[in-house]
């Protein structure tokens, strides 16, 4: 009989922090803490917020009558470090000192998830945990390649739903997920699309740099275009990067990055607004089909996930588009806690050993 691990996830994301309590794979309590804008606004930086965070989430332990002693594990959110292979690893001094540092790839709030683990179990003996952060990079030597060689293309997607939904997809084939070989896409704020070979992701667009536009994202762009609009004097840098990495897709077209509230527009006969939603759903399932290339055409499954794959109108639409090239599996949502509980829990139970950052 398995023992009973009580774990408490944590999930720092760009407006909210997400905690649960699990017991073992079940959930005891869940709880999104939403941040507005003008409470982030008030601090510099994203390290800045981590004493803010952390007093949210011992409240949320407070409130619901629970002592970090009492913790099998702490497990945060990987962040944008350096290039690691999947898994769960212990938050160590080193982890620590690397994102305090700036030591990462970008300024993303799950580079807190380390440093909320941290701090919460200092001094109790209960471990602190990670799993595949961001960067979890599993490329094959040609992925790196881009047209410039000052210019590599670099492994960061959401990981950590999208290993998680790839063993759930294995489950309901019938087969380990190291025998089969996916494309997975994760639908949110920024879309990533990757293909996975045999449990290892060989290829993905940074949904930073690469790929479809999303709701807030620009996705790939045409490069002489951008290069001219850099140099144009009407963005500095700092705008530049907000301007593709959380005002562009929908939101630069249409004003919102609410995918629901697209939808409405198109019900009233918005036009521009059925053009643009038609325009991502286009280019996503044309990164789609350039994955299933790297597997050779040969794909078991194309999976779908990820906040708005909650809209079957949108998950349909791809569908339809895609669905010659291998049967399309839904499991809509984040379960980011979910996965970061799975993680610690296939450590707590000796089913894998905890990797060194």
């Amino acid at each position: 009989m398995m023992n009973q691990f009580k774990i408490l996830s944590i999930n720092p994301g760009g407006t909210s922090t997400k905690v649960a309590l699990y017991l073992n794979e079940n959930p005891l309590k869940e709880e999104t803490i939403r941040h507005s804008a003008e409470e982030l606004s008030s601090f510099k930086g994203t390290l800045d917020q981590l004493e803010y965070r952390k007093e949210l989430v011992l409240k949320f332990l407070e409130a619901n009558r629970v002592q970090v002693r009492e913790l099998a594990a702490v497990v945060g959110r990987g962040g944008t470090f350096k290039a690691l292979e999947s898994g769960t690893y212990g938050v160590s001094e080193k982890m620590i000192d690397d994102i305090r540092a700036g030591n990462v790839q970008a300024d993303h709030p799950s580079n807190l998830g380390a440093l909320i683990a941290h701090e919460i179990v200092s001094g109790t003996g209960v471990p602190a945990y990670i799993v595949d952060p961001v960067s979890v990079d599993e490329f094959i030597p040609e992925a790196r390649i881009s047209g410039l060689p000052e210019i590599k293309r670099v492994s960061l997607a959401h990981a950590l739903n999208m290993k998680m939904v790839a063993r759930k997809a294995a489950k309901q084939l019938g087969r380990r997920y190291e025998e089969i070989n996916l494309v997975i896409v994760h639908l949110g704020s920024g879309i990533s699309v990757g293909s996975s070979l045999k449990g290892k992701t060989i290829d993905v667009n940074n949904a930073n740099d690469m790929g479809p536009f999303s709701p807030q994202r620009t996705g790939a762009l045409p490069v002489t275009g951008l290069a001219k609009l850099c140099f144009s004097g009407k963005y500095n840098k700092k705008e530049m990067m907000d301007l593709l990495t959380k005002k562009g897709g929908l939101l630069a077209h249409l004003g919102t990055d609410d995918v629901e509230e697209v939808q409405k527009r198109i019900d009233g006969g918005d036009v521009n607004a059925n053009l643009i939603y038609n325009a991502m759903v286009y280019q996503i399932a044309k990164e789609i089909g350039a994955m299933a290339t790297t597997l050779d055409g040969k794909v078991d499954a194309i999976v779908l996930t990820g906040g708005i794959a909650n809209s079957k109108r949108l998950t349909d639409s791809i569908t339809r588009k895609v669905g010659f090239i291998a049967p399309v599996m839904v499991f809509p949502g984040e379960d980011e806690l979910e996965a970061l509980t799975r993680g610690a829990l296939r450590v707590l139970s000796g089913e894998e050993k905890v990797k060194e950052y």
